[in-house]
């Protein structure tokens, strides 16, 4: 299995998250620059934190003229793999690829913590090394995280079982006291209505080994492999 991460002007997790996937998960791991158009090589394509294009605009929307976006739509149609974290996250939404958009945190300030997450899913190949309602908790570092959807759109994802992970406490409660950002439902992770692209504003890859003081992170990488080599 190959993954592909792509690489923005401002991107800063990238060399992360192939830690992740080339060095802790030993797999073939491409580093795409934004310009590329031919990802076909690829199995899992992840698009990473940082600030694209240093965020001008509004997070996420120049990134979305990229010319590697065109074949991230085309990856996608085919049913391939696509993992969204943080300002990867923002460019989904701005894309198009996921619905809703995030936006200034509630209080206006950049958030840089440890949060707790209640998996709301566990039978999708990113989450299936997780158990449903389990609280995991993962480094949070984002000024436009809230994220917001209209009624309408809030209750297809919510029909459709598209909310994957949401803020709560340590026991795993939903409330206002738990959400660190505003954003509505307490949704820190959606999923398109096929199941294969995942945005998310927590860093699973900054909790994937011991020495960075976590490994909730490590099943999502780790799931998603299992289920790729399975279906290979």
């Amino acid at each position: 299995m190959k993954f592909g991460v792509v690489v923005f002007p401002g991107s800063n997790c990238d060399r992360d998250i192939a830690t992740v996937t080339s060095g802790i998960l030993q797999q073939p791991t491409r580093l795409i620059w934004h310009s590329d158009t031919d990802i076909s090589d690829c199995d899992v394509i992840v698009v990473p934190g940082g600030f694209s294009y240093g965020d001008y605009l509004r997070c996420g929307a120049i990134a979305r003229f990229a010319p590697v976006m065109q074949s991230l739509q085309e990856h996608v149609a085919k049913g391939k793999y696509v993992i969204g974290i943080c300002n990867g996250f923002q460019i989904l939404t701005e894309s198009g690829l996921l619905p809703g958009a995030l936006v200034r945190n509630r209080d206006l300030h950049f958030i840089c913590d440890r949060v707790p997450l209640r998996v709301e899913r566990n039978d999708l190949p990113f989450t299936q090394k997780y158990q449903k309602q389990q609280v995991i908790t993962l480094p949070i570092a984002h000024g436009e995280g809230c994220y917001f959807a209209d009624a309408d759109t809030l209750k297809e994802l919510e029909d459709n079982q598209q909310v994957v992970f949401r803020y709560c406490d340590a026991l795993g409660n939903v409330n206002n006291e738990s959400n660190p950002n505003g954003s509505v439902s307490n949704i820190a992770g959606i999923c398109n209505q096929q199941g294969n692209v995942i945005g998310m504003m927590p860093h699973p890859e900054r909790a994937a080994e011991g020495l960075l003081g976590g490994t909730d992170g490590k099943p999502l990488f780790a799931g998603l492999l299992e289920g790729l080599l399975v279906n290979a």
